[in-house]
């Protein structure tokens, strides 16, 4: 039976001159529901038990969709060497996740709204948890990428019940400002954890293990989502826009195929161009349909409130950078420095310690001052933190070299996440909370997505064409650059490709062949990667800009939900 909710007035709402917002009702109007008694909590902190344990359980799904951005990058390795993946595939695998989260997010968001945010969040659980199966049993790369899409989906269908049935368990205005606290560290600790956890199960038994992980921790959050979430459902007056979610999707998916196939196909080639432009003829039906419909997935209408667009563009800066550390440092250090998964582990455990710090540090201050100083401070920390990175990675870097330089980059990213979503959902009505919070995930992922995209195509594009040239630079001959190309690119930029590739000559000792491939791979690749931290690191920086003009604290203003 559904459970419904009825925001009511409190000791310390009527004391602070407030009350709880109660849900939106046909036309956008407020429609009372009932509160069960044991939610209704007039105390500080985190409210009842019952709220506690809800609240519990949400940052648990969270935790299980934000994790599985950046679990997967620490086996990015060894899922090459075993599967021989090049990079386009191993974007995929990244991407594949990513770009169906992003894509069907504000969808699963209004779904919830119309069928029930209990039901829907179950059922992402559940299809999370059938990706995973196929991702962990996958025999080639294209089952993975498979299995990640369909994990990609589950999560959207999760990740925005987390929040918006939040708002339904804490009527109370003020307690629920601390229960979104918590939910801001734990997304940021999940992203923290992802290559941290990754590193110890690869190192234990291989990247598959990942994936049973997922599997598990699925398991158990399906279970105590059926516990002890509360189902809410606000569907008066709100239809499922099915244009501009399939608008939305399809442009997403143009995008990102035109930018990493093109790097394969080149960008040239009619039907890469066809794609780039059909992403942008399917943009433009989308905010057309968005600005028509009376029921739209995003208004954009927000996006002319300077607190909305920037903490949205800030939001995109950021995971845009995030992607840049963990995708491309993780694969660095495993392929060229060849550090094992534990070594990697090791590696970014200082960073996952600074940015779980900073998520902390950052909830009182974003209450005393607003949120634009901690997203200025937060983009320029993660910017000098990239920055630093590439100047110090190399072939002969240790954790002494990077550990500080990460550590910097997560304090950063940890103080510019915590304030995005309170930023956005400062200066929009009530009633469209669910839609603001949800667009500014869409935002993340989007970053996440064209990070991934757009840098990955970069190191692709030189760990091919710079090779190239640096191979006939070596005199080696023509006939067999192809050969070492394909072996390096599906193999791995280590010895065992390089060995692989001299195996095809006759005319140049093994040992001398391998050296000299090994070497000139390693420029390449790090040519390409410092090239990535440098867009990303000026990517913040504008960041940085944006929210200093953008974001402002008005007087009385609340940065809560």
């Amino acid at each position: 039976m559904r459970t419904r909710f009825r925001s009511v007035p409190n000791e310390r709402s009527q004391r602070r001159g407030t009350c709880a917002t109660p849900a939106p009702g046909p036309g956008g109007g407020d429609r009372a529901v009932a509160i069960p008694p044991e939610l209704d909590s007039r105390a500080g902190g985190l409210g009842s038990p019952a709220q506690a344990v809800a609240l519990a359980t949400l940052c648990f799904v969270l935790f299980l969709t934000f994790l599985d951005n950046t679990v997967v990058s620490v086996g990015l390795a060894n899922i090459q060497s075993t599967l021989h993946a090049g990079v386009t595939s191993l974007q995929w695998v990244v991407d594949g996740y990513a770009l169906t989260f992003a894509g069907f997010m504000l969808a699963s968001g209004t779904m919830g709204d119309l069928f029930g945010r209990k039901k829907v969040m179950l059922a992402g659980v559940a299809v999370f948890c059938i990706g995973s199966v196929v991702s962990a049993t996958a025999p080639a790369v294209g089952w993975l990428i498979l299995g990640r899409f369909v994990m990609g989906l589950g999560a959207a269908a999760s990740e925005p019940g987390t929040l918006s049935v939040l708002r339904h368990v804490y009527p109370d205005r003020a307690t629920r400002a601390d229960a979104l606290g918590v939910w801001a560290a734990v997304s940021g600790l999940a992203l923290a954890l992802g290559p941290v956890i990754a590193g110890l199960l690869v190192g234990a038994d291989s990247w598959r293990a990942i994936f049973w992980f997922n599997l598990a921790f699925g398991v158990v959050a399906f279970v105590a989502a059926a516990l002890w979430v509360p189902e809410s459902s606000d569907p008066e007056g709100r239809r499922f826009d099915v244009p501009g979610t399939l608008l939305g999707a399809t442009t997403l998916v143009c995008l990102t195929f035109a930018i990493i196939q093109g790097e394969i196909s080149g960008y040239g080639a009619w039907w890469i161009d066809l794609l780039f432009a059909g992403a942008a003829v399917f943009a433009v039906g989308f905010v057309e349909v968005e600005r028509r419909i009376s029921s739209p997935m995003i208004d954009v209408g927000l996006f002319r409130r300077p607190p909305f667009l920037g903490s949205n563009f800030v939001a995109f800066a950021t995971y845009f950078g995030t992607f840049s550390i963990f995708f491309f440092t993780a694969l660095y250090v495993q392929v060229v420095i060849t550090q094992t998964a534990y070594q990697t582990a090791l590696d970014f455990l200082p960073m996952a310690v600074a940015l779980i710090l900073g998520s902390a540090l950052t909830g009182p201050w974003v209450g005393r001052m607003g949120a634009r100083m901690p997203m200025v401070v937060g983009c320029l920390l993660a910017a000098i933190g990239i920055f630093a990175t590439s100047a110090t990675l190399s072939p002969r870097s240790t954790f002494g070299t990077i550990g500080w330089t990460l550590s910097l980059a997560g304090l950063g990213f940890g103080i510019a996440l915590v304030p995005l979503t309170s930023a956005a959902l400062a200066v929009v009505p009530p009633q469209r909370s669910g839609m603001a919070a949800s667009a500014t995930n869409t935002a993340r992922e989007l970053g996440a997505v064209l990070g991934v995209a757009v840098l990955g195509a970069i190191v692709d594009s030189k760990l091919t064409g710079d090779l190239a040239s640096r191979l006939e630079a070596l005199h080696i001959p023509p006939n067999f650059i192809s050969v070492i190309i394909e072996a390096v690119t599906s193999s791995g930029v280590g010895t065992t490709a390089a060995k692989r590739a001299a195996e095809h000559s006759h005319t140049v000792h093994v040992s001398k062949l391998a050296t000299d491939v090994i070497h000139a791979a390693y420029a390449a690749f790090g040519s390409g990667l410092h090239l990535c931290f440098d867009i990303a690191g000026v990517l913040l920086l504008v960041g940085a800009v944006v929210a200093a003009v953008t974001i402002r604290r008005h007087p009385g203003e609340r940065y809560d939900l």
